[in-house]
């Protein structure tokens, strides 16, 4: 049986999440000093991202990328980073050999929301990348078709927050400075375990 050797404390929380991530396939992310483990994202969440990814890439100012599964760190922390499901950061880092960005250098940062997520969980993360720094958040909610671009984050928080549903469009702000349609964003659909439970 695997075990996580070294136990976590401070200081040694990326080892340890890397461990579990080797040995589980679970995306792993410290938030605010605590281990946060996802599940494979299941294909209509991986469809928004490559939906959005679709969209971005061709109207990338020069000398900015779209990445998925690259990773932030909080700065000051000696462990906290997140990984969102896209990002937009300068082109120079896919010629690094870093595994972390820092937030000053996001131009967006995605999250869409997962069926099991809970509102509390959505929160802290979004606290997260204001405290970070991370200058633009868009939030996409397959559940409820739904999207929230957050902007200028200060004192740990987002000073500003649009709310769009799917069918309308996200307008990015600058330097990014064009807009993303969702009218092709898919929506969950009731789980498999929900189905087994009602006898469908």
């Amino acid at each position: 049986m695997w075990r996580i050797r070294p136990k976590p404390r401070p200081g040694n929380l990326r080892e340890v999440a890397e461990k579990i991530e080797g040995a589980t396939g679970l995306q792993v992310q410290i938030l605010g000093g605590k281990l946060v483990m996802s599940p494979t994202p299941r294909g209509k969440h991986a469809g928004v991202i490559y939906e959005l990814e679709e969209l971005i890439r061709p109207k990338l100012p020069q000398g900015l990328v779209a990445t998925e599964m690259s990773s932030i760190e909080m700065p000051d922390e000696p462990d906290d980073f997140v990984t969102p499901d896209l990002l937009v950061c300068p082109r120079e880092f896919l010629d690094s050999d870093d595994w972390l960005l820092d937030p000053r250098d996001i131009e967006l940062a995605v999250e869409v929301i997962s069926q099991s997520e809970k509102s509390r969980e959505i929160r802290d993360k979004a606290d997260w990348y204001a405290v970070a720094g991370v200058a633009v958040l868009l939030v996409v909610d397959p559940r409820m078709g739904t999207w929230a671009l957050h902007t200028h984050p200060d004192n740990g928080a987002y000073q500003d927050v649009l709310p769009g549903k799917f069918g309308e469009s996200v307008p990015l702000p600058a330097p990014l400075g064009f807009e993303v349609t969702t009218d092709r964003f898919p929506l969950y659909g009731d789980s498999p375990r929900a189905g087994r439970r009602t006898g469908a």
